[in-house]
């Protein structure tokens, strides 16, 4: 039986990803699924006749039994859930791992160990709601690969959040310039690499830092099987920073992961894993 799903990116993610996009489509195609783009643009939600409905350019769309979400908006994606549509990832995983503060709230919840953080109330900064010392990392909750973070180490510093729109978070920092992302698929780790920034506090490999694989202690590895068992992951990448005595610190899950420095690094096809898991989900 042929599957057929939606590959939803908006048109600006779509525009910087197509190599990534036709990879997926390609890998499909191989495992007898029929994946189509859809830009997340083109859609209309609502409701009619107290029934949701979902309009593609104005017009009814047979919906498929899947659709694979590579943009980030939880509402879209608890839509087409409640429409009957299986979702990768859910709408409950791109709520929880697209908020920072949503994030260490919940883990925070199952005891995962991570940096103190305090969580901004208002959509711009306070710095009456910062409760730490200097130096503290701001982080605007939203924000992804490394941007709209930075590391304030006196008053002076803190012009940069001034008029900044958004909510932050504030964070007791870890070691500077080194993390390991964790790339999973369903309950499976795939792989693990470690990013290092000799110039930058961030170590991400897009703002530059060096990439190299690592091997995960099996204290490591029970961690992280602790948080992928608490939530319905698809494919994320779970970032862990240093505390000062080596241990893992939870960072951040990211939702709509890059592969760039797994494929970098290694022959793994982490898209053949991702639509193996998919397909093994749709049959049960």
């Amino acid at each position: 039986m042929t599957e057929e799903g939606w590959l939803i990116y908006s048109k600006q993610d779509a525009s910087r990803n197509k190599s990534y996009i036709d990879w997926m489509i390609k890998e499909a195609s191989q495992m007898n699924i029929k994946l189509f783009l859809f830009f997340r643009e083109d859609f209309t939600l609502g409701h009619a006749n107290s029934k949701l409905v979902l309009f593609h350019q104005r017009k009814d769309v047979p919906l498929p039994s899947f659709a694979i979400v590579r943009t980030i908006d939880p509402f879209f994606t608890r839509q087409l859930e409640l429409l009957g549509v299986r979702c990768f990832n859910s709408s409950c995983v791109s709520e929880i791992c697209n908020n920072k503060a949503k994030t260490h709230q919940f883990m925070a919840g199952l005891g995962i160990p991570m940096a103190d953080t305090l969580y901004g109330s208002y959509d711009h900064f306070r710095r009456e709601e910062v409760l730490l010392p200097y130096p503290y990392v701001a982080k605007e909750v939203s924000g992804r690969g490394g941007k709209q973070v930075y590391l304030i180490e006196n008053q002076n510093d803190e012009h940069l959040l001034q008029g900044s729109p958004g909510k932050w978070i504030f964070q007791k920092p870890a070691v500077y310039g080194k993390d390991v992302r964790v790339f999973v698929v369903g309950r499976k780790i795939i792989a693990s690499v470690l990013r290092e920034s000799d110039t930058d506090f961030k170590s991400n490999f897009s703002l530059g830092g060096n990439a190299s694989l690592y091997e995960l202690s099996n204290k490591q590895k029970g961690l992280v099987e602790t948080i992928i068992h608490t939530v319905d992951f698809g494919m994320v990448g779970v970032d862990f920073v240093f505390s000062e005595d080596g241990s893992f610190l939870l960072n951040e899950i990211e939702d709509v992961v890059g592969s760039r420095t797994l494929s970098v690094l290694t022959d793994i096809n982490i898209v053949r894993e991702y639509l193996r898991y998919i397909k093994g989900e749709l049959v049960q």
